[in-house]
């Protein structure tokens, strides 16, 4: 399975990158909040894909590398969210469970489990909660300190 990314001023008609790395269908994709003309100008885009192959990928879009493979999860991943200073990544997977990473190492470093399957993430703008939205019609906020 794959995503692809196309340059819009380019006159090429083929992709920029072509991202094959899952080996089941990507559900979602989600941009980071860095790079040139963001709030993190200083740090790398990136591009977050989450798949039902039970992983998420972190791709490098200046050189088109695969940064990260998170594969803490054991069911397919429907949702992905970087925070504020794009500095860590949320995601939920179907049987409820989240896990918060940090992006510049993928280290793993806060779990939440709930009831239910996870449709959604989401940030606060002050990075200090994310709000999980599960089929069980409940949606939980989770306090998120930085190590």
């Amino acid at each position: 399975c794959t995503a692809k990314v196309w340059d819009i001023n380019s006159p090429r008609n083929e992709p920029k990158w072509d991202f094959k790395s899952h080996q089941q269908e990507i559900y979602t994709v989600k941009w980071s909040p860095t790079g040139p003309g963001s709030k993190n100008p200083n740090k790398v885009l990136l591009l977050a894909t989450a798949s039902l192959d039970e992983s998420v990928r972190l791709w490098n879009v200046a050189n088109g590398s695969c940064l990260r493979i998170l594969s803490r999860h054991r069911e397919s991943v429907y949702s992905v969210a970087f925070s504020p200073s794009g500095e860590y990544l949320a995601s939920g997977s179907l049987a409820g469970q989240l896990y918060i990473w940090n992006v510049g190492d993928g280290v793993h470093i806060k779990s939440f489990k709930g009831k239910g399957d996870i449709f959604e993430v989401a940030w606060n703008v002050e990075e200090t909660r994310v709000a999980a939205c599960f089929s069980s019609n409940v949606v939980s906020v989770i306090d998120f300190k930085k190590p």
